[in-house]
């Protein structure tokens, strides 16, 4: 996705690698002084890379409200962008290609007024409400309507700035590093700069109006730099790059075994980004901070080894790949929450350094200067290709994250040597050919004179090793469980994987010097962390927009438990001490019999008296809270995800339903817009649970949704929202909240009781009322605390930062006022 790919050299001081360069070995003198040409091109082509990559977070942060908080909304934007990217460059090398230099700056102005008409960027009003389901494409077409317009003239930016730089008469026009340095420069100050600077300091809307003359400027800048460029080249076509030799071999056209190379190298990375992303979100907040830094990385990537010289040595960076695939893969035969931030910190090292090998074999697979604006349409391509393979596709084919390990797999397929058309034609007729050769006989094609090169003694060895690796593989993936099976030998709640998946990483690590054996033993790891119970294949799984969830046995049997990502969301007993089977629907975890949220529904109880009352629940689960009613009372629940509802309604998963309300009254949608609906003064109480793994949907958080709850809450009706979190501060989040909305009281209730079993888990809640008359009854609560002072700006729609509440719950960062 990045735009700095399309502004890399192919060589310092070489021609324009992706664009057109004046045709003679000297131009006439510029008309104008050649600073000014300098500056103007370097300040457009920076202030472009700035706005094409601050406006892929602040958008993205826009629609998060009305699409759930999902992780998957990231995920699904990155696909747009890529793909409007790759929109922007064929846009503008068709420009280049076709028309008149006067007549591509006069058509590139008019795609930007109309992409003006698109401004200030909001919301559309016909796209206020997804559908229920899974909003895939809908967020799609929200995505075009809404930025779509102005993003692909912003992102035709670079390759055109080039061109007009190229006929500007510059003397410098055949060597313009500057520009990619700009641009490079604009984007990584734009994507570090938004979570660190502009979204703490400014709202959306701020952000949008700034973005708007941020866009006004850039027009203004691109009509300066079309009149440089004009008055020099006149009326003439842009001139094509100098035409090789016949004899020059360097210059040939691309075969398709090259294109689909640059295509598949190009690839992997993107997708590793998205299921990388993904990962990481999934656990603490779908929010900019942690979208744009794996960005940054990726882009770095370009910066580091898209050079003539890396600046990583090729044998350490190989090394560095190897020693973080190994760990990542060691990581996922066993991941627990406990580890988060080791399996984090391995995430980080294993993709930045796939990216790396992966970008630096597509620099050394690059063409002739004259093929290189085709290379980079074709790089861009696979990015886009990339991104929609593990933010569409993946969700449908997989039903748990097998993206993230197969990724891995095939980045050992971008090491130098593995991808040519060559090695893999040698290596698939050698395996092909080796049971002939073995016995002796000649193959067929041989034998009927096809002109076949014969095995060497070397060819043979490879083919055995290959076959080897192969068969000890399958053998240790289908053996090895039933053999520990048969001797009763104690492997723990992963069973022999962690021991299979070690067995071929140590084959990987010992097969350095020889890359093909490398890429078929992480595919066979990828293959036993599919087969095998580990950390991405535990239990049953369903995939969704909003994520995986299993349904798994606890490692003693008496449980199941729903989790998502690696955050317990409820438990069921479904086996006693003895282990025979039983039926218990006694609610379990957050929500056993003393926990806070059962205290807090027995208190509103209380105080009800005779009068039966209204609930309303925002996340199902596993329907654990259905068995805190009672007959007469009315309970309605809220749930966004279709997946979850059917999870929680099948008794082989869960009986809470079944045995506590069978004709449950669930509405599908998210809480904030169906909830919206309910009249006023509906609900005696209000029970915010709509948590993904432990990733906080932050438009649930807000002041505007608080005030919402309570609109929707009767006059002495109470607000009870869950924020046990293991990574962000939400009290001190909640107290700020608490501020903006007079006469609104609220504290916390934690408990610090339960024993931390499947039977009881602890949790942290915050009440709210209208008025301290009504919240008075739940002061006499266990665990009462009132909120802490703070100088912690509250959250609404229009703003809010994970960084300082992550910095608090680390214990990094105490902000007291």
């Amino acid at each position: 996705m990045p735009d700095s790919v399309v502004e890399t050299p192919a060589k310092p001081g070489a021609p324009d690698a992706a664009t057109p360069v004046p045709a003679g070995p000297s131009s006439p003198a510029v008309p104008f002084h050649p600073a000014l040409v300098l500056w103007t091109y370097t300040a457009t082509t920076f202030l472009s890379a700035l706005l094409l990559f601050s406006v892929q977070p602040m958008f993205a942060k826009m629609v998060l409200p009305v699409l759930g908080g999902s992780p998957s909304v990231w995920a699904v934007a990155i696909f747009f962008f890529q793909a409007a990217l790759l929109a922007g460059y064929c846009y503008a090398h068709l420009l280049i290609a076709r028309a008149p230099l006067p007549f591509t700056g006069l058509v590139h102005l008019g795609v930007c007024l109309l992409a003006l008409l698109s401004l200030p960027i909001g919301l559309p009003a016909a796209w206020s409400e997804p559908p229920p389901g899974e909003p895939y494409l809908w967020q799609l077409g929200l995505f075009t309507a809404a930025v779509g317009l102005p993003f692909l003239a912003v992102a035709a930016n670079a390759p055109l700035l080039q061109a007009w730089f190229a006929r500007s008469g510059h003397p410098h026009a055949a060597d313009p590093y500057f520009l990619y340095a700009a641009s490079n420069l604009g984007s990584l100050i734009a994507l570090l700069g938004y979570p660190f600077v502009l979204e703490p300091a400014f709202g959306l809307r701020a952000l949008s109006r700034l973005w708007m003359l941020g866009f006004l400027l850039l027009m203004a800048a691109l009509a300066l730099s079309f009149v440089l460029a004009r008055a020099h080249a006149g009326g003439s076509t842009v001139a094509a790059l100098p035409q090789s030799g016949p004899g020059d071999a360097a210059s040939a056209a691309p075969t398709w075994g090259a294109r689909l190379g640059w295509i598949g190298l190009a690839l992997v990375p993107a997708a590793l980004l998205t299921a990388f992303t993904t990962h990481v979100t999934t656990d603490i907040a779908s929010a900019p901070l942690l979208w744009v830094l794996p960005l940054s990385l990726y882009l770095l990537t370009f910066v580091l080894v898209f050079r003539e010289r890396p600046l990583i040595p090729r044998r350490l960076l190989l090394l560095l790949h190897l020693a973080s695939v190994a760990v990542a893969l060691l990581a996922l035969s066993q991941t627990k929450h406990e580890t988060w931030f080791l399996t984090a910190a391995t995430g980080v090292a294993v993709f930045f350094t796939s990216a790396m090998v992966a970008h630096r074999t597509l620099y050394e697979a690059r063409p002739a200067a004259r093929h290189l604006t085709e290379f980079y349409l074709w790089m861009s391509f696979g990015g886009a290709l990339g991104g929609l393979s593990a933010a569409l596709i993946a969700p449908k084919v997989f039903s748990e994250v097998f993206e993230y390990p197969l990724l891995l797999a095939l980045s050992m397929a971008c090491r130098p040597g593995v991808v040519s058309a060559e090695a893999l034609r040698r290596v698939g007729t050698t395996i092909a050919r080796l049971p002939a050769a073995m016995i002796g006989r000649k193959p067929a094609a041989d034998r009927q004179g096809t002109p076949e090169e014969g095995m060497t003694e070397a060819d043979k060895q490879e083919a055995l090793v290959l076959w080897l690796i192969v068969a000890g593989g399958i053998l240790a993936i289908y053996w090895l469980p039933w053999a520990a099976g048969r001797l009763g030998i104690r492997v723990g709640e992963w069973g022999t994987t962690p021991l299979v998946v070690a067995a071929l990483v140590a084959v990987l690590i010992a097969q350095f010097r020889h890359p093909t054996r490398q890429l078929v033993a992480a595919s066979l790891v990828f293959c036993a962390l599919v087969w095998l119970p580990s950390g991405v294949k535990r239990g049953e799984a369903q995939r969704s927009y909003f994520g995986v969830y299993r349904v798994q046995q606890s490692a003693d049997g008496e449980y199941h438990t729903l989790v998502h990502g690696t955050t317990l969301h409820g438990a069921q007993r479904v086996r006693d001490e003895d282990g025979n089977r039983i039926d218990d629907p006694t609610p379990a975890t957050y929500y056993y019999e003393n926990s806070p949220m059962a205290q807090t529904i027995a208190r509103v109880r209380e105080r009800l008296g005779d009068r039966k009352g209204r609930y309303a629940v925002t996340g199902l689960g596993a329907g654990s809270l259905a068995c805190h009613a009672k007959e007469g009372e009315a309970w309605r629940f809220f749930e966004i995800d279709p997946v979850i509802i059917g999870i929680a309604s099948n008794p082989n998963y869960f009986t809470f339903l079944k045995h506590c309300m069978p004709k449950p009254d669930i509405v599908l949608g998210d809480a904030r817009l169906t909830m919206a609906k309910e009249a006023d003064g509906s609900f005696d109480l209000i029970i915010v649970d709509a948590f993904s793994s432990d990733a906080v949907p932050v438009h649930l958080m807000t002041v505007e949704a608080l005030r919402l709850y309570l609109d929707k809450a009767k006059p002495d009706g109470i607000v009870l929202l869950h924020i046990s979190n293991r990574y962000l501060d939400l009290e001190r989040v909640l107290a700020a909240t608490v501020r903006l909305l007079p006469g609104v009281q609220g504290f916390l209730v934690a408990d610090d009781s339960a024993d931390g079993s499947y039977a009881q888990t602890t949790s942290t809640v915050a009440l709210f009322a209208k008025s301290a008359e009504a919240l008075e009854p739940f002061r006499s609560l266990e665990g009462v605390s009132e909120f802490e002072s703070t100088s912690q700006r509250p959250w609404t729609d229009d703003y809010s930062d994970i960084l300082g509440p992550f910095l608090s719950k680390m214990g990094l960062w105490r902000d007291e006022e």
